[in-house]
């Protein structure tokens, strides 16, 4: 049985690839902007052609990495449906077999697909198994006027409801603000790429923002990655924090690769 919670979790996703789509027409907005400018006053543009061809780069690979999040999206909620429906097969595909396929083999689909269609389940598993390690996460609500992002510990998953119990170990200025103790919603979580296994870790491209964990601090905030061609996997990060100018300029900061994760859509800093 479909329960809300579960439905819950869909229209927070559907909710994501919206945002995804929005920030994907607005940067191509961008991108045409900057070609009718090339266009029509190539003299202007050659004075600082360095600067433009940068800035195009930077929006081609923003745009492309937000097509990779609306496909990614877009399989994770078919992913989910199927793994709603009684056989893990889409409606329609449920329906076609009922009436062209004999009783006998239609139940040998239905046995199989339960271990092969990804579902909900995969991913509560995914969550509970996160009991113990340091995350990144959101601890500011929907409405807030900018997100806060700080590394947490998972202490407890709560899989009916969906949420997470997380301490932020970072001691405060008194005894009210130690140790603060949150619950979360799973969108609001984002783990951490394994220090032991930099091969599962994602790569990001030159020019791709991030949310990075700022040197000496245990809050994440929004960065661009300087350095697109690591030796290694495990190499660290070589990131300009926004709003981090010193004297004019952006410095760049080192950045371990399992404190770097994927941007959320929407993020506000």
């Amino acid at each position: 049985m479909t329960t809300s919670g579960e439905i819950g979790v869909i229209l927070e996703k559907a909710k994501e690839l919206d945002q995804v789509r929005k920030e994907l027409d607005d940067t191509c907005l961008e991108i045409n902007k900057l070609h009718k400018k090339i266009s029509s006053s190539p003299e202007m543009v050659e004075k600082s052609l360095d600067a433009v061809l940068t800035k195009l780069r930077s929006l081609y690979g923003h745009a492309k990495d937000l097509s990779e999040s609306e496909a990614s999206v877009t399989n994770v909620l078919v992913n989910m449906l199927d793994g709603l429906t009684p056989s893990g097969l889409s409606v329609v595909t449920r329906k076609k077999s009922e009436v062209n396929e004999p009783k006998k083999k239609r139940k040998m689909d239905t046995d199989t697909s339960r271990f092969t269609a990804p579902s909900i389940r995969s991913q509560l598993d995914q969550a509970a198994s996160l009991k113990g390690e340091q995350v990144a996460a959101r601890v500011t609500p929907d409405n807030a006027e900018k997100d806060e992002w700080f590394i947490v510990k998972v202490t407890h998953f709560d899989r009916d409801a969906k949420e997470f119990e997380v301490l932020d170990e970072e001691p405060g200025d008194d005894e009210e603000t130690m140790q603060k103790k949150y619950s979360l919603p799973m969108t609001q979580i984002i783990p951490f790429p394994k220090k032991s296994d930099p091969s599962s870790a994602p790569e990001f491209s030159q020019g791709q923002q991030v949310l990075a964990v700022y040197p000496g601090t245990t809050a994440l905030y929004k960065a661009t990655v300087v350095n697109s061609h690591r030796k290694k996997k495990s190499d660290d990060y070589v990131l300009e924090f926004d709003d981090d100018e010193e004297d004019g300029s952006l410095p760049q900061r080192s950045v371990p690769f399992f404190k770097v994760v994927p941007l959320p859509v929407g993020h506000r800093q």
